[in-house]
C-alpha cells in the first residue's frame, strides 16, 4: 500500500516530505485531546505536544514556496482506542497547489481506484452534505432547529443527544450524522460528502456561493470515515480567530490548555498559496484493503502491545 501511494505521487511529481512529530504548538480542536512531553536540556525545561497532524508544519512549507507535498507519517491523539482508533496511528496527508477542492476529488478518487483495483469497488459517489442529511433524517442542517433536532432525537430513541449537545449546532450534527447517516455512506465505494455546514468548516474555507456551507468534503467507505480535506483557508486574521474562539470553547469546557501556532499565522500572514488538502488514516484503509474487523489487524504493536 506504502509503495503505491510512493508511486502515484512520484508520477505527479508531489514532493515527499518529513515534518516535526514534536512541536511547540498543537491543535486548538476541542474535539481533539492531544499528548504533551517534557523537554529537559539544563537549565532548559519545555512542554512540547505530539502533533495530531502534520497539517500545521506542512502548511508553513507551502508558504515558503515547496509547492505540491505529501506526507506519510505518525499522528498521535490522546484518548482514542478502539475498533476504529489507536493513539498513535499512520497518517497520509498532501496539499496540492492551484486544486479546487472538485479537483482535489477528483485526485482522491484516482488514488483509491489504484489502491483497490481488483477489489471490485463501485464508481465513486459525491453528495453533498445537506442533500444526505436531509434524505436520512429530514432536518436542514444548514438552518439550526433546536425543536426539530431534539424531536427527532426522542423519536429515534437518542434521548441522550439533548443532554449531550444542547445547544450546540455543531455538536448535534455530529451526533445525529454519526448514528443516523454515517453507518450507509460507500456500501463497496468510495463516498465523498462535501459542502459541510459553516458551523463545521475548521480549516476550511466558507464556500463563496453558499456562505451557510464550507469547502470541505469527508471520505467514507462501508460506513468508516477515512478522511478530511479542505480547500485551505489562507486568510490569517480568519485562521487566528477560529483559534481563539476554540480555545475560548476549550476553557469553558474544562478542556486541557492549547497552544495556537503563531508561526502558522505568521506563515498565513507572509503569502499563502491556493490550495486544497486531505488527510487519510491510512491503518482503516489497510482495514478495508485487507477485510480486517479491526484496526489492531493491522498494527504490529496496538496500544495495548507497544
Amino acid at each position: 500500500m506504502l509503495a503505491q501511494i510512493r508511486r502515484f505521487f512520484a508520477e505527479r511529481s508531489v514532493l515527499e516530505v518529513e515534518t516535526p512529530l514534536l512541536s511547540h504548538s498543537i491543535g486548538t480542536d476541542p474535539q481533539l485531546e492531544f499528548f504533551t512531553a517534557e523537554y529537559c536540556a539544563s537549565p532548559l525545561r519545555q512542554t512540547l505536544f505530539l502533533q495530531t497532524s502534520p497539517e500545521f508544519a506542512m502548511k508553513r512549507l507551502l508558504a515558503t514556496g515547496s509547492g505540491s507535498i505529501y506526507q506519510i507519517g505518525k499522528a498521535f491523539r490522546n484518548g482514542e482506542s478502539g475498533r476504529f482508533h489507536n493513539p498513535e496511528f499512520t497518517m497520509l496527508e498532501w496539499y496540492r497547489v492551484g486544486f479546487t477542492l472538485p479537483q482535489l476529488m477528483d485526485e482522491i478518487s484516482d488514488l483509491i481506484g489504484e489502491l483497490f483495483s481488483g477489489h471490485s469497488l463501485q464508481e465513486t459517489q459525491r453528495v453533498s452534505y445537506q442533500d444526505i442529511f436531509s434524505s436520512f433524517t429530514g432536518l436542514d442542517p444548514l438552518v439550526f432547529s433546536y425543536q426539530d433536532y431534539c424531536a427527532f432525537a426522542r423519536d429515534c430513541q437518542l434521548p441522550e443527544a439533548v443532554g449531550i449537545c444542547g445547544h450546540d449546532h455543531a455538536m448535534w450534527l455530529d451526533f445525529i450524522f454519526s448514528h443516523k447517516v454515517q453507518p450507509h455512506l460507500g456500501s463497496n465505494a468510495l463516498c465523498m460528502v462535501y459542502g459541510y455546514p459553516a458551523c463545521q468548516s475548521s480549516l476550511a474555507r466558507i464556500n463563496e456561493q453558499c456562505p451557510l456551507t464550507t469547502d470541505r468534503v469527508e471520505l467514507f467507505i462501508n460506513g468508516i470515515e477515512l478522511g478530511n480535506g479542505y480547500y485551505e483557508l489562507a486568510d490569517a486574521e480568519e485562521q487566528n480567530r477560529r483559534f481563539d474562539n476554540e480555545l475560548a470553547i476549550r476553557h469553558q469546557q474544562k478542556l486541557p490548555v492549547s497552544v495556537k501556532d503563531k508561526r502558522l499565522i505568521s506563515a498565513l500572514e507572509s503569502g499563502f498559496p491556493e490550495c486544497s488538502g486531505v488527510a487519510i488514516g491510512l491503518d482503516r484503509l489497510l482495514m478495508l484493503l485487507s477485510g480486517s474487523p479491526s484496526i489492531e489487524d493491522v498494527l504490529s504493536f496496538p496500544i495495548h502491545r507497544a
